[in-house]
């Protein structure tokens, strides 16, 4: 059994969410700039060149990238041989809280819904855990702003509605968006397990690196032609219209119940911040 201190996860979770909100992944500026070199629209492009204006300015001057820094999302791959000496929920907390304050990112979370009351530091991280084999322990963290988060959507199909009409809610979902999420957006879309798996389905597929195609070629083609669907929508960046209102669209699947079909739609605005690191 490999024993990993409580410790080196809270290092790791601050190192990362500091990187994470000041430097976009290289899949997420590459994409980006091909989407740039494409459009043909005149203000799509000037939009398109100061976002990448923005995150290059960003990453050269140790800021973050938007005043937006995030809800903290934590994904754990924990391996069978290997154990955390310590709370695993109260070390990542802790990463949380220092990376806020090491790197002056907003407090963005309340402790209670309806009262409204900061917790000043933007614990506590949204956590998942997912056990694994050897004995690793991965960590992804994903800061998730919530002017995109706010645009998500699920549905509960009936599996009489079909793929058509999986098609049609998912284009509805960014269309209704607009604007409001900032795009060009990366789409996750969930299908299957229940209401909350999809959920998570979906928030798990924007981790996938952009234009990663799913390896079962059925949804690969489906990802495709729902990202061609999303961008002949005609929003573009920032709203001002053009070809690019997705950048990309990955979908992530489980199994469900004979009389279901769940199916959930999570956006991310065009600054898609996460990072991983194994230990």
């Amino acid at each position: 059994m490999r024993i990993i201190e409580a410790a080196a996860l809270t290092e790791t979770v601050k190192n990362l969410f500091i990187r994470a909100n000041r430097e976009l992944p290289p899949d997420v500026r590459d994409c980006i700039r091909a989407c740039r070199e494409r459009e043909t629209w005149a203000p799509a492009r000037e939009t398109l060149d100061r976002i990448i204006e923005n995150f290059e300015l960003a990453e050269k001057n140790s800021i973050p990238i938007c005043q937006d820094t995030g809800m903290a999302c934590v994904f754990l791959e924990i391996g069978a041989g290997a154990a955390v000496n310590g709370d695993i929920s109260e070390a990542v907390n802790e990463g949380v809280r220092r990376a806020c304050r090491e790197a002056y990112l907003r407090a963005s979370v309340v402790k209670d819904p309806l009262r409204r009351e900061n917790t000043g530091d933007n614990s506590p991280a949204l956590l998942y855990i997912d056990m694994v084999e050897g004995e690793g322990l991965g960590v992804t963290v994903a800061p998730k702003g919530f002017g995109s988060e706010n645009m998500s959507r699920i549905k509960m199909l009936s599996p009489s509605d079909g793929i058509e009409g999986l098609k049609a809610f998912v284009v509805s979902a960014v269309e209704q968006a607009g604007p409001n999420p900032c795009p060009p957006i990366v789409v996750g879309v969930g299908i299957g397990g229940s209401f909350d798996r999809a959920a998570l389905l979906a928030k798990k597929a924007l981790l996938r690196p952009l234009g990663k195609p799913h390896i079962d070629p059925f949804y690969g083609e489906l990802e495709a032609e729902l990202l061609e669907k999303i961008n002949a929508l005609g929003i573009g960046p920032q709203g001002f219209g053009g070809r690019t209102t997705a950048l990309s669209l990955a979908i992530e699947t489980m199994p469900t119940h004979i009389a279901a079909l769940p199916c959930a739609v999570n956006i991310n605005c065009h600054v898609s911040r996460h990072a991983r690191e194994e230990l």
